[in-house]
């Protein structure tokens, strides 16, 4: 992550025993960077905090378009550091920040792509379920091991497994815990693209690009109903579709792609 234009920020605690989470801000693009490679990119409490931070920081910036979620090193995340967590209290993201599991409120508005590699499991299967579009690289290792430690996922992958691949490909990994690859994790809709080794975060930022490009009203939009439909179901995401019609119809950018569609060109949108 070279660019010219990109000022690069890390939280105030860098400490490297507990981690951090590094951010920049490449144009219209805000990469979020997982910090910990000598730990496998294990979480800790820190960590947790952070993320919720980077993702508020990103949904409060209008400048920023797409996220993209990423990690240091070879490995995705092995998971939570347990000993450093109270399972008791699952609240890990304070509640006063976006919360990057995008299970509670205040829910992120804006598109995350997620990059996945090495090993993947636990909580970084959940937060790139969490993310909107996935890209992993082919010798991604992933499980949602929480039965193998006395444990449940609580994270989002009871809802989400069964919502992607269906109850019976939920519940063959949730309730085993076993490893499975990029391919299956293809097949169940985990993730959308698989990609050579080392090609993860080139290929997310690519998409990202694409995403940013487009009208921001739009993509937000989009994306509202989409999780309208998840959360309150097909009708109530019918409903929404006036107003949010509404809302588009005397933007600039709605104006801009038509006049771009008359002249047969790319539109340039600028978020209004």
């Amino acid at each position: 992550m070279n660019d010219v234009d990109a000022t690069h920020r890390t939280h105030p605690d860098a400490s490297p025993e507990l981690g951090r989470i590094a951010t920049e801000r490449r144009g219209h693009l805000f990469p979020i960077g997982i910090d910990r490679p000598a730990k496998y990119n294990g979480f800790t409490p820190k960590m947790c905090r952070e993320l919720a931070r980077a993702y508020a920081d990103y949904e409060a910036d209008d400048g920023l378009r797409c996220a993209v979620l990423h990690a240091a090193g070879d490995h995705f995340t092995a998971g939570l550091e347990l000993s450093a967590f109270d399972i008791t209290e699952p609240d890990f993201f304070p509640r006063d920040l976006v919360d990057p599991f995008d299970l509670r409120p205040p829910f992120r508005a804006k598109p995350v792509v997620a990059a996945v590699k090495g090993i993947c499991f636990t909580i970084g299967i959940e937060l790139m379920l969490a993310a909107d579009v996935v890209v992993a690289e082919e010798d991604t290792r992933f499980s949602q091991l929480e039965v193998k430690r006395g444990l449940m996922a609580f994270g989002g992958a009871t809802i989400r497994f069964v919502e992607r691949a269906g109850w019976g490909n939920a519940q063959r990994w949730l309730l085993t815990g076993d490893e499975f690859d990029a391919a299956t994790a293809l097949r169940l809709g985990f993730v959308q693209e698989v990609v050579p080794k080392g090609g993860g975060l080139a290929r997310a930022l690519e998409l990202a690009g694409s995403i940013a490009r487009q009208a921001p009203l739009a993509v937000r939009a989009s994306r509202e109903n989409s999780a309208i439909s998840v959360r309150q179901g097909p009708e109530a995401a019918e409903r929404a579709f006036r107003r949010q019609l509404a809302e588009i119809a005397p933007s600039e950018d709605f104006a801009e792609g038509v006049r771009s569609f008359i002249e047969r060109r790319e539109g340039v949108f600028k978020g209004r």
